[in-house]
């Protein structure tokens, strides 16, 4: 028995020593990163070969749901909201599954992108957007499954399918449009409120001019209808700094009534000292 018993022992080293050698895989990963407009995709699957195979119809049957690749669930990955098809799809990752058929597929984005290989049935609850597209026979054979990024424009593109003699397109758009406006609107309009108080309280803090740190810091202020008591903080700071006590004082005894009214004891104790300090209390 103790024989035995160690003969099986050296039969698992022997195989567990084998298991270093690394050896190509059959359906190699694959990670393709596209920037369409602002938005960046990011597509990560496994590349299974027909090896002579009859794939749509056999290997892969008609009206069953498909991995869309081989090992790991194939993934895409939207850095915004975008439109698949017409349908809204919100920022982040999705497994892509297609349940194929002889002339149209339905191509599903599935918000559980952990699984292993395509679940028997899909959860509706799980589906974000399920779409139909129409699949074309094209003239040559196409050896390698393959997902790639065609028909590139700012405001979108087609996630390409090609395998075999067949090739579909899901079309989605990116919002390039709406967030370019939206930055031209911004910088036309100069900077914000929170840009003038991020630099009033830098050159407050590097000990720079206290004189343009208050212009900014009195910009910020006018801008932001309901100041914090935070920020009437750094402003009477300020004012103190550049030499206006008196505004400091007034701005002060601000901050202090709006912390006693927010129950914030430390800035209550921060404005007091300063306002004794200061000679207002």
């Amino acid at each position: 028995m103790k024989k035995i018993m160690l003969f099986l022992a050296v039969l698992g080293m022997g195989f567990s020593a084998s298991s270093q050698i690394e050896t190509p895989q059959p359906s190699p990963f694959s990670k393709v990163e596209q920037k369409v407009g602002l938005t960046d995709v990011t597509l990560e699957y496994s590349r299974p070969n027909m090896r002579n195979r009859t794939i749509f119809g056999d290997l892969v049957p008609y009206g069953k749901v498909w991995r869309m690749g081989a090992n790991n669930n194939t993934k895409i990955t939207f850095s915004t909201d975008v439109t698949v098809e017409g349908k809204t799809l919100k920022a982040g990752t999705y497994a892509l599954f297609a349940i194929p058929n002889e002339n149209k597929w339905d191509v599903v984005f599935y918000s559980n992108a952990s699984n292993w290989g395509a679940p028997q049935e899909l959860d509706p609850s799980k589906i974000a957007a399920k779409v139909s597209i129409e699949t074309f026979k094209i003239p040559m054979n196409i050896e390698t499954f393959t997902l790639g990024f065609d028909d590139l424009s700012n405001n979108g593109a087609t996630l390409g399918i090609s395998w075999a003699n067949l090739y579909g397109g899901v079309k989605f758009k990116v919002p390039t449009e709406k967030t370019v406006t939206a930055n031209i609107e911004r910088v036309m309009n100069g900077p914000s409120a929170s840009d003038y108080y991020a630099a009033a309280v830098y050159y407050y803090e590097e000990g720079k001019d206290a004189n343009q740190s208050k212009i900014w810091m009195d910009k910020a202020i006018s801008m932001t209808p309901n100041p914090a008591f935070y920020q009437l903080r750094q402003q009477s700071l300020i004012y103190a700094k550049a030499g206006d006590m008196k505004g400091a004082i007034e701005i002060a005894k601000k901050s202090l009534a709006a912390s006693k009214e927010a129950g914030n004891a430390d800035y209550v104790k921060m404005n007091t000292d300063s306002l004794k300090q200061w000679g207002a209390m």
